[in-house]
């Protein structure tokens, strides 16, 4: 079994400390531990954190692997610092039958590069009249714990709730999207001031908030959890906190592009910044960035959503919605979160790590940084700047709104149980 010391790291970013792995497990954690026979990693003040997991991933396989692959997907998780991610349903086939989720699973684990957990879509084909096999895809070999038909609302109120109650049974959660259709038919972007200057169809915030509001309603009354998918708005915010208030079993999620990018970046016209949900105000971001910081928003999710360029390089109302994040977002959270003041490091673990395993029920990851514990862990060089270079990605897709940008921190080493699958910013 091979042996790793990271020396000098800062733990959750406190006091620089030596991380032995002995393994697939760390062996211990303290200063001056002697290296022996193991490969030094001098960390030189670089932030120790638990490997990332990301709740909302879209690895397209089967069926869109000109976006992306499984392995591709989680060489840009692993870039990213991530060990765990779960792919969303919206493929082709739908992963709505054991027999799909099983696929992505095992290709998952031939990738090497993170573990893969599938997401069952909540409705065959995702199309909301009839639920999926959700008791088949939880005691499958795949273990789906997480339901959703992101990219689509689960919008009648009796499917949701069987599905709510359905997933009750073994611990499951309907993760939502929130977009209630018929106030979005045509929607090209927020609704707001600079849709009516633009002539775009406008999304207003009403269509994500009433469907958050209706959800927690229906999860108080079945006593079931439900999560909120890439909260968007001020408004969903308070109707989440009230929730939560009310003692209600409801997590919520931000993304990295809705915790800094607004509804101003339409101006240019450029479809890598069309996204669903939109990017909203700066009010929105504020809010949402309050949220995240005082814990009614509980993580932050990716949703990586990668497309190729012809879906991407055509003109605003024929482009694809969505953008590329795995190996931006951690940046992102330490621009938006960090340097602002909102967030420590050790609070960033929990938003970008514990807590979303724990929602995912994804065992072995969200751990503490701690002997006996599995060796699930990312290096973060907190000190560098630099522009984002997509001709860089893992990802298959350059899809990114960040391209050009200058951005703080880099993930310079993930391990994945003991095993390191990034090595100084290289894919090992």
């Amino acid at each position: 079994m091979s042996k790793i010391l990271i020396r000098g790291a800062k733990v959750l970013g406190g006091e620089p400390q030596d991380v032995l792995i002995d393994g697939e497990t760390i062996d211990r954690v303290g200063t001056g531990i002697e290296a022996g026979d193991a490969t030094v990693v001098e960390a030189d003040g670089k932030i120790l954190l638990p490997g990332l997991v990301d709740l909302h991933t879209h690895l397209r396989e089967p069926g869109r692997e000109d976006s992306e692959t499984v392995l591709t997907g989680t060489r840009a998780a692993a870039s990213g610092g991530y060990t765990a991610v779960f792919a969303m349903a919206n493929t082709f086939p739908v992963a709505d039958t054991a027999g799909v989720v099983e696929q992505v699973y095992r290709l998952g684990k031939e990738s090497g590069y993170c573990d893969v957990q599938p997401i069952g879509a909540v409705t065959v084909g995702l199309e909301g009249r009839k639920l999926a096999e959700l008791g088949a895809m939880h005691e499958s070999a795949a273990g789906v714990t997480v339901f959703s038909d992101d990219g689509k609302c689960v919008d009648d109120a009796v499917i949701m709730r069987r599905a709510l109650e359905y997933v009750k049974a073994f611990g499951g959660v309907v993760a939502q999207h929130a977009q209630e259709p018929r106030l979005t038919e045509g929607a090209q972007m927020n609704e707001g001031v600079v849709s009516a200057e633009l002539g775009l169809g406008g999304w207003p915030a009403v269509a994500e908030e009433s469907v958050i509001a209706r959800d927690v309603l229906l999860a108080e009354h079945v006593g079931s959890r439900v999560h909120i998918c890439h909260l968007s708005t001020a408004g969903s915010v308070e109707i989440v906190r009230w929730a939560k208030s009310r003692g209600i079993d409801v997590t919520a999620e931000a993304t990295p592009h809705h915790l800094l990018l607004t509804d101003e970046m339409v101006r240019t016209y450029n479809p890598v910044y069309k996204v669903n949900p939109p990017l909203r105000t700066e009010r929105d971001v504020m809010a949402l960035r309050e949220a995240l910081a005082d814990g009614t928003i509980d993580i932050v999710a990716t949703d990586h959503a990668p497309h190729p360029h012809e879906d991407k390089d055509c003109e605003w109302a024929a482009a694809a919605m969505g953008m590329v994040g795995l190996e931006t977002a951690l940046s992102v959270v330490q621009a938006t979160m960090v340097e602002t003041g909102l967030l420590t490091w050790a609070d960033v673990a929990d938003r970008m790590s514990v807590k979303p395993a724990e929602i995912g029920r994804a065992t072995g990851h969200g751990r503490p940084v701690a002997a006996g514990e599995p060796a699930n862990l990312t290096l973060v060089d907190s000190a560098y700047r630099g522009e984002v270079d997509p001709a860089g990605f893992a990802s298959r897709s350059r899809n990114t709104p960040y391209e050009g940008r200058e951005l703080p921190g880099r993930v310079t080493h993930t391990f994945l149980r003991g095993r390191a699958t990034l090595v100084d910013g290289k894919l090992a």
